[in-house]
Order: structure tokens, then C-alpha cells, then sequence
């Protein structure tokens, strides 16, 4: 029994020493244990901003427009002085400074004498104004010709790489826009040509489409032969376009259209004004100022080395329309 005693004392003695040590803080104690700061942390430096300044803005040049270069001096020849000339041969001399007027019609001067003055002179450029005045510009001059008032140019020979024309008629659709609203109720017109006017026609045709207009062509090779188709077709149609191709009218034939188209009261157009006192219902003309508008252009375009750009005949834009009681004129 004492035996058991001395051994449970001797397995309890530690437990109670390490009690009394804990308890009394004595400096038998482990030593505490510091804590390790964390690590510390270092943030990377910043890169460089590199700052790239704008480029210097330029200020803008100006731009400066060429002027035009100055007209050539230009010769000016005229197969008479009939109003349908001389205006046009005005409205050049307001284009040209430096220019010449030579009329055919002057007795005193023949077309041979005028070419070989014009040949001589300094013009740079021909102005032809009416068949004669092309056909003789045509054949005699070493200069460049531009003719206009020339319907039947294709008869002549006149286009060639030295030459251009200009329309002797304005726009088509323009003309029977026109007619359309002095007379709202035309719905099939008639129109008589000689041949060789394949793409006026077509033109035409074109015009009546997008008019609403019916039209009927017929193409003739005499006064007679235009007589015959017109007294056919007087009685169905409701206006007829007359145009100023002379191989297939006669003075008798043209006043017997007119005779004609008042007894059966239909209308007819006319391309000049001094023909309504024929008995035509309205004319449809071309303007002075925009012919020699059309010629100034193509001056300028033989002057600067384009004449291979030019079109063999180079078309107008503005029409007069003038009928028995009333006056219009309109730029298209």
C-alpha cells in the first residue's frame, strides 16, 4: 500500500512543478516570441510618360484659281448681215476683245480676198456664221474654223480635224417642253426632215416620250415629195414641228403647209420668229448670246490643244419662244 502511494507521488511531483511555474511567472518561463514584421512591399517606379508634342499645323495655302488665259484674236466671218448673223457676230465681239468681222455679203471684198486676209491677219481662230460663210472658211483657211447656223452641215464636207460645229437648232426636249405649255392638249405632232438627221430624230422621238407626245416622222428628199407626206398626215395629227432643212422646202411649198395647217387648225412650230407672220402658231429659236456662249467654249478648248476633246458639234441650251400674243424667253 505505501509502495502505491510513493509511486502516485512520484507521476503527480511534475505536473505540480510545472503548475507552480506557470503560476508564479517565474523566469524559468520561455522567452516570447517577436512577431516578423511582413515583408515590405515596394511598388515599382513609374515609367517615364514620354510626351510626343503635335506636329506643327501648317497653315493652309491658299489656293490660288488660274485665270483664264486671254482669247485668241479671232476672225469673224459672216455670209450676210441678216439679223440671224449680225446678233450672234455682237454677242462674240462682247466675248473677244481683240476680233475682226468680215461680211461676205460686202461685194467689194469677195470670199477668195477675205480668206487671204484672214490667213495674213494674227487671228488665232475662224468664226463662221451661215452655210456660205462655213463652206468658204472651211475650204480657204490654214487656221482652225468653228461654224455655227449651219443646219445641213453634213452635206458639205465641213467637220474635219481642224474644224467643230455648233447646233444650229436648240435642245429638242426644251422646244416641245415649251410648246407643251402654250398648248397643254397636243398629243400626236408631225415632223418632215430630208435625210442624214438620223440622231435629230432620235432626239425627237426621245422628247415626245418623255412628253407624253405621239410622234410621227417622215423623211423626204424634195419639196414635193414633203407636200405629198404633209397633206397625208394633216388630218391626224394636232401640231406639226417644222424644221429648217431647205433641201425639202421651197418658198411655194413652205406657204402652202402654212395655207394648209390654218384651214385645218392645227399648230405648227416654226425655228424663226419671222416666219409667224406666215401664219405659224409659235416660234422656237435659238439666242444669240448662247451661241456665242457655245463658240466661246469651244474656242477655248482649240486653244488649249483639246480640239480631239471637242464633240463634232457642241449643242446650245437656251430657246426664245415667242407666239402671236404672247413673249417668253427661257434659259434650260
Amino acid at each position: 500500500m505505501r509502495r502505491l502511494r510513493k509511486q502516485a507521488w512520484k507521476s503527480l511531483l511534475p505536473a505540480l512543478v510545472f503548475t507552480a511555474l506557470g503560476l508564479s511567472g517565474c523566469s524559468f518561463a520561455p522567452p516570447p516570441v517577436e512577431p516578423t514584421p511582413p515583408p515590405e512591399i515596394v511598388e515599382p517606379a513609374p515609367e517615364p510618360v514620354i510626351v510626343v508634342p503635335p506636329p506643327a499645323i501648317k497653315p493652309k495655302a491658299k489656293v490660288r484659281i488660274p485665270e483664264p488665259a486671254p482669247l485668241p484674236p479671232l476672225a469673224i466671218v459672216l455670209t450676210s448681215s441678216q439679223a440671224a448673223y449680225a446678233d450672234v457676230a455682237k454677242a462674240l465681239a462682247l466675248q473677244f476683245e481683240n476680233h475682226e468681222v468680215y461680211d461676205l455679203s460686202d461685194r467689194s471684198r469677195p470670199p477668195v480676198t477675205v480668206l487671204r486676209m484672214i490667213n495674213d491677219s494674227d487671228s488665232g481662230i475662224v468664226v463662221a456664221i451661215g452655210l456660205r460663210a462655213a463652206k468658204s472658211s472651211v475650204a480657204m483657211s490654214n487656221k482652225p474654223v468653228v461654224f455655227s447656223q449651219v443646219f445641213n452641215y453634213q452635206d458639205h464636207g465641213l467637220l474635219n480635224e481642224n474644224t467643230r460645229g455648233v447646233a444650229a437648232v436648240p435642245p429638242l426636249d426644251a422646244q416641245l417642253a415649251a410648246w407643251k405649255e402654250v398648248d397643254p392638249t397636243l398629243s400626236r405632232i408631225g415632223a418632215i426632215i430630208g435625210e442624214g438627221h438620223e440622231e435629230l430624230i432620235t432626239e425627237a422621238e426621245v422628247a415626245a416620250a418623255r412628253h407624253g407626245v405621239e410622234l410621227v416622222v417622215h423623211v423626204t428628199h424634195s419639196d414635193q415629195e414633203t407636200l405629198y407626206f404633209f397633206k397625208r398626215m394633216i388630218l391626224e395629227i394636232d401640231g406639226f414641228w417644222l424644221f429648217p432643212d431647205n433641201r425639202v422646202l421651197s418658198g411655194r411649198a413652205l406657204q402652202q403647209i402654212m395655207d394648209d395647217a390654218q384651214r385645218q387648225h392645227v399648230p405648227v412650230l416654226v425655228p424663226s420668229e419671222s416666219m409667224l407672220q406666215m401664219g405659224a402658231t409659235i416660234s422656237i429659236s435659238s439666242v444669240a448670246s448662247d451661241i456665242a456662249a457655245a463658240i466661246t467654249r469651244v474656242v477655248r478648248q482649240i486653244q488649249a490643244g483639246d480640239i480631239g476633246k471637242v464633240p463634232p458639234i457642241s449643242p446650245l441650251s437656251a430657246i426664245r419662244v415667242l407666239t402671236n400674243d404672247a413673249i417668253q424667253v427661257a434659259d434650260q
